[in-house]
């Protein structure tokens, strides 16, 4: 007779509680879904649990991480790609495996070809006029995307499904990977960023490509290239950004991530003071459009991460020779 396995689900949002019923349901598993997001206080929640699924929306820290431990957590299950919100080395130091999920990269690749969209047309000019019920015609005529050059920074799942999306555009796509396994007109970055147009960024977020788009990186790009980032806002030097776009070295930008977006993106801030030294800059600026993270963010992507959490934990189980 097989073992029932037992998961926490800390940050179960409220559209997930139903497809984690059903889903744990089918799989034959007993998750305990928990509304809060881990934090120190709660981690005993998982208590008799060797295996955790949490939000990206939390930061995992070493005080929480030693307290899930404490609980008996072997295994925790991050619900998202990444997995710059948690501490990788203090979970390797206290002997716990962390694993990230899967999901339909369709989610993100349709938003970044929307933003490109969305730049190249004034759109959020446009949107700001008619709502004012001013209908006469932007005086900034739009670009057509067949007649533009795309760098696609990053050919994993996500910047492949990009690629794809851009072929029936008509454009040319230039690509830069460390890891060349795409069929693709790879190129090197700084040739990248001198010839395209557009440039999109889908590389992992990690030391050596913290602020991978800094000052030298935006002197290199055309006076009228617009920049999309829907990986991870670390990747883009803020700061250096704001002065490029001030300077107007660069066309425009579109972010739906931003660093120092913890504890402004995923709130309710319409009451309150936003300490952010870029947001307000950015957001007052024409061409340029913050969203908030929300590329991700579909139906199928929900079940995706969903079913793919908790295979992350039967697998993890299965390896210890308990299911």
């Amino acid at each position: 007779m097989e073992k029932i396995i037992d998961i926490t689900v800390f940050g179960c949002e409220p559209d997930e509680m139903e497809v984690f019923q059903k889903i744990s349901y089918e799989l034959g598993v007993t998750a305990t879904l928990i509304k809060d997001s881990i934090s120190e206080s709660n981690a005993g929640l998982a208590d008799g649990c060797r295996c955790v699924s949490v939000s990206h929306k939390a930061e995992l820290s070493e005080p929480i991480l030693l307290a899930l431990k404490n609980a008996g957590v072997k295994y925790i299950s991050t619900r998202s790609i990444g997995f710059n919100h948690i501490d990788i080395q203090a979970a390797g130091l206290l002997g716990m495996v962390v694993g990230t999920v899967e999901y339909s990269p369709g989610s993100v690749a349709d938003y970044t070809v929307m933003l490109m969209l969305m730049l190249m047309r004034g759109t959020k000019s446009i949107l700001r006029e008619t709502q004012r019920q001013n209908y006469c015609l932007n005086d900034l005529r739009g670009k057509e995307l067949r007649d533009m050059t795309v760098g696609v920074l990053g050919t994993g799942r996500i910047g492949q499904a990009v690629m794809e999306r851009l072929k029936g555009f008509g454009c040319k796509v230039l690509a830069y990977d460390r890891n060349q396994k795409a069929g693709a007109d790879y190129v090197s970055f700084h040739e990248l960023l001198k010839k395209s147009d557009i440039v999109t960024l889908h590389i992992p977020l990690a030391e050596d490509t913290r602020h991978m788009i800094g000052c030298e990186e935006l002197e290199m790009m055309k006076q009228e290239a617009l920049l999309i980032n829907t990986g991870r806002g670390a990747l883009v030097d803020t700061a250096a950004l704001v002065e490029a776009l001030k300077g107007q070295k660069i066309g425009g930008a579109a972010l739906d991530v931003l660093e120092g977006e913890e504890g402004i993106f995923y709130h309710d801030c319409t009451q309150r003071t936003i300490e952010h030294p870029f947001l307000s800059v950015l957001q007052g600026m024409p061409n340029v459009i913050v969203t908030p993270h929300t590329a991700y963010h579909t139906e199928r992507v929900l079940v995706d991460t969903v079913r793919n959490t908790i295979r992350n934990c039967l697998n993890f189980e299965r390896s210890l020779g308990n299911v």
